[in-house]
């Protein structure tokens, strides 16, 4: 065992009751209530101190649902950053587990992220795809305030939440404008705000003559330089109190 790898569990043991906790933990949610409620559980289930769920859209991580303040505040640093471990995770459809954000490879990899993320209380991330194998819809990202690794019981507990994820997410389509017959949609409204991102980034090519890579990076870049998040900069863009000049 490696120093600060937590010590629970045995490799090559399932952890007893997972399926259960998982089941107990969604049961009588609203289906708009099921990631935030999972992300909860992957906290109980796991040696993690926050969790949370998004879609990526366009290269923007959509965030769904998150255990803490501390989890949507850390995710919404991915999205801002553009490099960051969900977005490798996004880009390949494989499983990070960055077991150390203070020091080698890891913050070699992610630097900037890293200073982030360290600084927001976060030592370790684990990032897991959600999707089939063939494409990756999105990411349960796991967050620790320790360094560390997950022991294999662990990741296939983490696997398993994430696999629940991605079940609800292609069974539960995106609600229609002819949907009226009252149903909840699990992506109805949910990460709605994040269309602000795909607002501003619009407006953004439109004021500086740039393509949409270039717009979001633009954007990016300057909500990163200004201590912001990017979705906090595109609602002021949206809402035209922030212009891009030439």
């Amino acid at each position: 065992m490696r120093p600060g790898d937590d010590p629970r569990g045995e490799r090559g043991r399932e952890p007893p009751g997972a399926a259960d906790a998982i089941a107990e933990g969604v049961r009588g949610a609203r289906v708009g209530e099921i990631p935030g409620r999972l992300c909860g559980v992957a906290v109980d289930l796991l040696p993690v101190t926050c969790a949370s769920v998004s879609l990526h859209s366009a290269g923007v991580p959509v965030q769904l649902g998150a255990s803490s303040a501390q989890a949507a505040y850390v995710t919404e640093v991915q999205a801002t950053l553009g490099d960051a471990p969900c977005h490798y995770v996004a880009r390949t459809g494989t499983a990070v587990l960055a077991r150390d954000l203070t020091a080698g490879r890891d913050v070699l990899r992610w630097p900037v992220f890293a200073q982030q993320a360290t600084a927001a209380g976060v030592r370790a991330v684990y990032s897991l795809p959600l999707g089939d194998g063939a494409v990756c819809v999105g990411t349960l990202d796991l967050y620790r305030d320790r360094p560390g690794t997950l022991t294999d019981p662990e990741l296939r507990t983490a696997r398993l939440v994430a696999g629940l994820i991605t079940a609800a997410l292609t069974a539960l389509p995106r609600a229609r404008e002819d949907d009226e017959d009252g149903r909840e949609w699990w992506l109805g409204g949910l990460g709605a705000g994040h269309d602000s991102v795909h607002q501003a980034t619009g407006m953004i090519m439109a004021q500086l003559g740039l393509g949409t890579d270039e717009a979001l990076a633009r954007l990016r870049a300057h909500a990163f330089a200004h201590g912001r998040t990017a979705l906090d900069l595109a609602r002021d863009v949206v809402a035209r109190r922030t212009r891009f000049e030439r």
